[in-house]
């Protein structure tokens, strides 16, 4: 079944997962039947908390960890018996990974003179490599010189110097500060649209994965519970899982008492409201609803949102361009309400009475959480 479907693969199909598992212990399966193909160019982050299986399905592609069932493929070859070395995959780790007794130049010809590329072509390799990553200057220090967003940008340029089929990247910067992770995502992503190398990337930070991602295949329990572009996840999640774990959002929960087409009919604590239909069992099953708190209106005029309720303020946060207000509203007592700080916008205090609506369209009908 593997080589039918590797056989029949569109060669813009550059890593293919099919019927993939993994089991550590020959009982549990940390990967369970993955069938998963990335475009070659694409940058694809696989993101997911900690045990989702995400790491382990990097490891499996990189060569470090071996299948227990099915077939891995890299530009239309099966590669579960290639070993690590001859994959011509580049490696990115969280830990950099550099040789602290070379200088950075060495670092980035190491694995040029593993593939006994001629000495010209070595120093031209370096150069360009530094370059693209703005540190030119920096051949003859040693990786103890570099301050860590540096060490990281080497670390990116010792992957990409040998061009490379396919670039990992596994949490790469899960160790720098704020500031200079959000400058790095913004620099990892420019050299890829740059040199249009496929990447795979693995991180548990939702934000780093929108920022960068083509697509973002979602991992929860070794399984990939919804794949598609950033603005799909975060405006149309499948699931309950999905919505709670991409980006801020809002849950009520409820029980279907209609269904009309793509809407449903919920009854909450307080009221009933309208919703997309996305995710229900039908009339009388329980369900979540999602909600982002920017699609919130506070106070809205009469006749602007068919879904409209009380709500109670319980706590402002001035955030700069909004106020972040915490309210109880339908028996959720976490009911987050983003305000953009904008003229005109309405002035809360905590204690406030208050009517919270919102359109249909913006709230979906889940799956309940367990």
């Amino acid at each position: 079944m593997a080589e039918l479907l590797a056989d029949s693969a569109d060669v813009d199909h550059y890593v293919r997962f099919v019927e993939v598992q993994k089991s550590y212990d020959g009982e549990i399966l940390v990967v369970k039947n993955l069938n998963l193909d990335i475009e070659r160019g694409e940058f694809l982050t696989m993101l997911g908390p900690s045990g989702s299986g995400k790491t382990t399905c990097l490891m499996m592609l990189a060569g470090f960890e071996p299948a227990t069932h099915g077939e891995i493929y890299l530009d239309g070859n099966p590669i579960n018996n290639v070993a690590p070395h001859k994959r011509d995959i580049g490696m990115v780790f969280q830990n950099y990974a550099l040789f602290p007794h070379m200088t950075v130049a060495e670092n980035l010809r190491f694995p040029l003179e593993v593939r006994r590329m001629d000495k010209s072509e070595q120093e031209s390799r370096v150069k360009r490599a530094l370059d693209m990553v703005e540190l030119g200057a920096f051949g003859n220090r040693r990786p103890g010189q570099l301050s860590g967003g540096q060490a990281q940008r080497v670390a990116v340029a010792r992957a990409l110097v040998f061009d490379p089929k396919l670039v990992l990247m596994d949490e790469p910067l899960g160790a720098l500060d704020k500031q200079l992770r959000e400058q790095m995502q913004y620099e990892i992503k420019h050299i890829h649209e740059q040199l249009g190398v496929t990447v795979v990337y693995v991180t548990h930070d939702q934000s780093e994965a929108l920022t960068m991602s083509n697509r973002i295949a979602v991992f929860n329990d070794g399984v990939i519970q919804q794949l598609a572009p950033p603005d799909a996840l975060y405006e149309a999640p499948d699931n309950a899982f999905v919505a709670q774990f991409i980006g801020e959002n809002n849950t009520l929960t409820g029980k279907v008492t209609a269904v009309n087409g793509t809407t449903c009919t919920v009854d909450l604590e307080g009221g009933s409201t309208t919703a997309l239909a996305i995710n229900i069992d039908g009339v009388g099953s329980a369900t979540s609803m999602s909600l982002r708190p920017e699609r919130v209106t506070v106070n809205p005029p009469e006749g602007q949102c068919p879904n409209l309720f009380d709500a109670r303020v319980k706590e402002l946060i001035y955030l700069g361009d909004h106020m972040r207000t915490r309210m109880s509203v339908c028996g959720n007592e976490d009911f987050i309400v983003k305000i953009p700080n904008a003229a005109g916008h309405v002035h809360l205090v905590p204690g406030a009475e208050v009517k919270v609506g919102w359109q249909p369209e913006d709230c979906r009908a889940l799956d309940s959480p367990s």
